[in-house]
């Protein structure tokens, strides 16, 4: 791992202090920060007894309502007692003057992340009980009750998607960097064509391969990470952001589009949707309704890109490929107008 750029650098005594007089963890310590990631820079902070992981805001100017390294700590805390499969979390600190921005403390876990959807790294027979995991896992998460996990305040009941679209439609535009005229369509009509309301589930908001660790020996997921976009809502958002990786190409995204998936051992997007439902005993949904809820996920991450080029541009990026993500914007939402116009 590489060593943390001067603009997220945390000051060793610092945090040292910190962390021996709240959770009595003596030092010295080593700090490395882990390559990749657009959001909250997060680090390996090494004792001579244990290894943790930090998760921090990034310094300077941030926009509304992002960066809630809060929320992901709460919702880390309450999964700690269900069978989903989460870090342990040791302490949150809200005060900047320790590193120059809210962060909180982890267990590290060991084990396997897959950066390519494909998953080269495994043998064919290795890949689909490794995305049926990832379904099982996610059928887990969304059959939990919010109420009895302590998390019934943890979002509104109401609403989900149109609150959704409001909320990444401001962002996008207070960060717009040029006019993307599928974009203006997809904000038009999203809003006027939002499906029946399913039951509120607590929904993750970023699950996709890179987002949890796999045992080192085995398809078992070990952790779920990166809660940052977790709250209460449709559950359909988080498995169409899952399948968005069937309609993305193997260049610039790592998607699956075009590749030959029964030989490669990777379940289809039909088969994934099945599984998924199979797991948490409900219905495939319509196939209007899911050409929706891709659209929309394609949306979201259009917001989320377009802010990743802004903070690029600014100099607070948490990674130096900010610039060349962002510039991904502009064909996925062209990709996801195209998907509304192929299945309305």
């Amino acid at each position: 791992m590489a060593e943390a750029p001067s603009a997220h650098a945390i000051e060793p005594e610092r945090l040292a202090h910190w962390l021996r007089a709240t959770l009595g963890i003596e030092g010295p310590l080593t700090i490395e920060k882990f390559p990749g990631g657009q959001s909250n820079p997060t680090f390996l902070i090494s004792s001579p007894a244990h290894r943790y992981v930090l998760r921090r805001k990034p310094p300077g100017t941030l926009l509304p309502s992002a960066h809630l390294i809060e929320r992901e700590y709460r919702v880390l805390a309450a999964l700690a007692v269900t069978d989903v499969p989460v870090a342990r979390v040791y302490a949150l600190c809200e005060d900047p003057g320790v590193i120059g921005s809210a962060f909180y403390l982890m267990d590290y876990v060991p084990g396997r992340i897959f950066w390519d959807a494909a998953l080269p790294e495994v043998t064919a027979a290795e890949r689909r009980p490794i995305y049926e995991e990832m379904l099982r896992v996610l059928a887990r998460l969304h059959a939990l009750d919010p109420a009895a996990a302590g998390l019934a305040d943890y979002g509104k009941h109401e609403r989900f998607i149109e609150r959704q679209i409001d909320r990444w439609s401001r962002q996008y535009r207070a960060a717009e960097q040029e006019r993307l005229p599928a974009m203006e369509q997809l904000i038009e009509w999203l809003p006027r064509h939002v499906p029946a309301e399913e039951p509120v589930r607590l929904v993750h908001g970023d699950y996709r391969l890179d987002n949890v660790i796999f045992d080192a020996h085995a398809p078992r997921i070990r952790a779920v990470l990166d809660w940052e976009l977790s709250t209460l809502g449709a559950p359909l958002t988080d498995l169409a952001y899952f399948c968005m990786r069937f309609h993305l190409p193997v260049a610039d995204w790592g998607g699956l589009a075009g590749l030959e998936l029964e030989a490669l051992g990777i379940p289809g997007e039909a088969e994934c949707v099945a599984h998924y439902c199979r797991e948490r005993g409900c219905e495939p949904p319509a196939t209007q309704v899911w050409a929706y809820y891709l659209a929309f996920g394609m949306f979201r991450l259009v917001s989320i890109l377009t802010g990743v080029l802004a903070r690029g541009r600014a100099g607070n990026a948490s990674n130096a490929s900010a610039e060349a993500a962002g510039r991904r914007a502009a064909p996925l939402a062209t990709l996801a107008w195209q998907l509304i116009e192929r299945r309305s």
